[in-house]
């Protein structure tokens, strides 16, 4: 497939970018996936720490932004054992680096997007590939990510695990982004189960998702992974989101 429409660069190559980051609006995207406080406290501030681990597509041309692919150096547990906090625990190791002025030996994929009017023409499997390249080529010999499935949301009730497994006539995943990522030479090693926590005021709730949240227990909620879980008597709702771990050899 032909990319040359597309020009991809590090921050680190052109900061002048960097503003750029935060233009990809996605409509389809539910507004309480944004209220992840790890996330909102961290992300932009380690994106700018270590720019040459992101990755920024514009169309030539009209340097109008295409796609975003942002890594992070890390540091996993003992034996290099995965955190069960995912997404999470992998800004907060990267802040506690930072506080500690190091930089973590492994690195992992963060978030990925591609301006909705641009999908389906392979884009965030160009920018994976060049994700993996621009890994190795910083000295690390494996790229991890805590994929968040993109068509999880129409099965909020099933284990991940389950869900992962699930497979095409031919084999493949039956999920695209988990398939691109397979495609790419990434393997499932483990869930996350609690890769993003957001827990706020049942009013919030009902004012992101125009749900009651009335009742105790479990709510399906219009682009959760999984249930968020309502407690009227603390007046607090709780979502939690298992994303799946894969690996990448370089």
């Amino acid at each position: 497939m032909d990319f040359a429409w597309l020009e991809v660069t590090t921050l680190a190559e052109r900061p002048d970018r960097m503003p750029l980051i935060t233009t990809f609006d996605d409509p389809t995207v539910a507004p309480f996936l944004y209220q992840d406080p790890v996330s909102a406290a961290l992300f932009p501030a380690l994106v700018q720490r270590h720019p040459q681990y992101t990755l920024l597509a514009v169309e030539r041309g009209t340097g109008a932004p295409a796609g975003m692919l942002c890594t992070l150096p890390f540091t996993a547990g003992e034996d290099g054992e995965l955190p069960g906090g995912g997404y999470d625990a992998v800004l907060l190791s990267a802040a506690a680096d930072a506080l500690a002025g190091t930089t973590g030996p492994q690195v992992s994929a963060l978030f990925a997007t591609v301006r909705p009017q641009l999908r389906g023409r392979g884009v965030s499997g160009h920018l994976l590939a060049l994700a993996r390249r621009n890994a190795a080529a910083l000295g690390h010999p494996a790229l991890f990510a805590p994929v968040r499935p993109t068509h999880k949301h129409l099965q909020p009730l099933m284990p991940l695990a389950r869900y992962v497994a699930r497979r095409r006539a031919d084999g493949t995943a039956e999920d695209p982004w988990l398939r691109v990522h397979e495609r790419a030479g990434g393997r499932f090693v483990a869930v996350a189960p609690h890769s993003m926590t957001i827990t706020a005021p049942l009013e919030r709730w009902r004012a992101w998702t125009g749900l009651p949240f009335d009742a105790p227990g479990p709510v399906v909620v219009a682009g959760g992974l999984g249930p968020v879980v309502c407690d009227p008597e603390r007046d607090l709702a709780t979502y939690v989101e298992a994303n799946a771990w894969y690996r990448h050899d370089l």
